[in-house]
């Protein structure tokens, strides 16, 4: 029996010692991966580093780009577009205008009343209609036929049951396009390519506004008239200025991103030729497009970018909006999962491009639930990833708060730069004067004149913290003594609102007597 008894012990021992040793492995492993997650961590962390110093290097090399842009096609990654916008409205505009808001699958047609003399809009009405799948790809004619058809059919019902008819024989109109467009006029331009899942084949190279004018006079609009052909940033300039004259700029950060601003007519002049009077022009910048060695891009940026159908272009845009950063942090979580067990077994949806949305990793980002349950359950329901620690759910958050930062940040950086081509960012010691109704902003005068900039989209509306952090970097550039004369301001529909608006302040007929 003792001889039994002490194989059992030596046994039970054996037992003990091996489980142990599993034990003690397993804690070696789980510190290992703990500190080789914390590593990928700190190295984005320092990667996507933006200080003030270096923020103000893409202030200085926005500045420069702007101006290279503007002096040379092809000068800048920059495009800075000619607009031919030179009026925008001020609230003196009267009467009634209409706009077709055109999106990728869908388009509004909106009708405004103006009262003139800054009574501001009246009354404006908004009907949504979806573009048949099968006219994205089919002719100009069947499509600006059917749209021509949709607004006809609109004009009709508003002026049939409003006590405020058109007084005017020729309506204006005012046409949001977000497509690729050379700039003729305020009123034309030639497409230059299809996005957003069109493909008309006819259309490019031809003038917009004649295709669409011949579609409404066989739709018996022959009295309207395309009187602004504009992109959505520009509308967004319209509607900002409209109800603040000070002005200058609009940003959209959103799914996209884009920038425009009023460029002084001496600048225009100088680098374009072109006769103008006093005053200024807007000009469109395309600035998901900015390029600079300052940008602190990470080997997730570069991957991303090599991956996407267009490689080494909208570089700013992929680091900035919303169509991108969902799938930065996905590339970050993805690297840990490949190199640690922090996550359990790899998820083979870790490795789907964009399956994780902004708008998910925001509201992980903003989880403000003791056990950060909105964090687990999208890690579990979108990612596949279960039964996640809270200290790896914290590791989650601090990732989307190292993206969303950097991305803020930038934002800041670019709208510095663009207060800082025109002399509005305190650093001449002369700011800009008031931006007239007529034009652009001046570099003369004003000292610390207030400067506002119209800012739309959902990253910037909806995501508080992204917010936050754009706000408090464009005051830490611009210093305590000038940030507080410089506004972002919330500007809301400005590529519907905004169309119509630009359609009244370049009509004859507006005018407030």
């Amino acid at each position: 029996m003792g001889k039994v008894g002490f194989g059992m012990t030596a046994g039970i021992a054996a037992v003990t010692c091996t489980v142990a040793a599993a034990v003690v492995g397993r804690r070696i492993r789980s510190r290992r991966d703990w500190r080789r997650a914390v590593e990928v961590v700190r190295e984005l962390e320092a990667a996507c580093g933006t200080s003030v110093n270096r923020l103000r290097q893409v202030v200085d090399a926005m500045a420069v780009e702007m101006h290279a842009g503007l002096a040379s096609e092809g000068g800048s990654k920059l495009k800075m577009l000619l607009t031919f916008v030179d009026k925008l409205p001020n609230g003196s505009e009267k009467g009634i205008f209409y706009a077709l808001d055109i999106g990728g699958t869908n388009f509004r047609v909106i009708r405004v009343h103006l009262g003139g003399r800054r009574s501001g809009i009246l009354r404006h009405n908004v009907e949504r209609n979806s573009i048949p799948q099968h006219l994205m790809t089919s002719t100009s004619e069947e499509l600006f036929d059917f749209i021509a058809m949709s607004l006809k059919q609109f004009v009709d019902r508003e002026e049939e049951k409003t006590s405020e008819p058109s007084l005017v024989s020729r309506r204006e109109l005012g046409v949001t396009f977000p497509f690729p467009v050379k700039q003729r006029c305020v009123s034309s331009g030639i497409l230059m390519k299809w996005t957003k899942g069109f493909s008309v084949a006819d259309m490019i190279g031809k003038d917009v506004s004649e295709s669409l004018q011949q579609s409404m006079i066989k739709k018996d609009l022959g009295s309207m008239r395309v009187a602004a052909l504009v992109n959505d940033t520009v509308g967004t300039l319209a509607v900002g200025h409209y109800n603040d004259e000070d002005t200058v700029a609009a940003v959209i950060i959103g799914t996209g991103t884009n920038a425009c601003y009023l460029e002084r007519a001496d600048a225009i002049i100088k680098s374009q030729g072109l006769l103008m009077a006093s005053g200024g022009m807007v000009v469109n910048m395309e600035w998901g497009d900015f390029w600079s060695s300052h940008l602190p891009r990470t080997r997730y940026d570069i991957d991303l970018d090599a991956e996407s159908p267009s490689p080494n272009d909208q570089v700013f845009e992929k680091m900035i909006s919303g169509m991108y950063l969902g799938d930065i942090v996905r590339r970050v979580v993805l690297r840990i999962s490949q190199e640690s067990g922090i996550f359990g077994s790899a998820s083979s949806r870790l490795s789907t491009p964009f399956i994780l949305g902004t708008p998910l990793m925001a509201t992980m980002h903003q989880d403000d639930t003791p056990d950060l349950r909105e964090v687990a359950a999208i890690l579990n329901d979108v990612l596949g990833i279960a039964d996640v620690s809270l200290k790896a759910r914290k590791l989650i958050v601090n990732i989307c708060d190292i993206i969303t930062h950097r991305a803020a940040r930038l934002v800041a950086a670019g709208i510095v730069g663009i207060l800082k081509k025109i002399g509005r960012d305190g650093s001449s010691g002369v700011a800009g004067g008031r931006a007239k109704g007529g034009g652009g902003a001046s570099s003369s005068g004003g000292g610390k004149s207030r400067t506002v900039v119209a800012i739309e989209g959902s990253l910037y509306t909806n995501y508080t913290l992204f917010r936050e952090y754009l706000n408090d970097a464009v005051a830490e550039i611009l210093g305590k003594e000038f940030s507080p004369f410089v506004i972002l301001k919330v500007t809301e529909d400005g590529s519907g609102i905004g169309a119509a608006l630009l359609a009244a302040s370049h009509s004859p007929n507006s005018a407030d007597m």
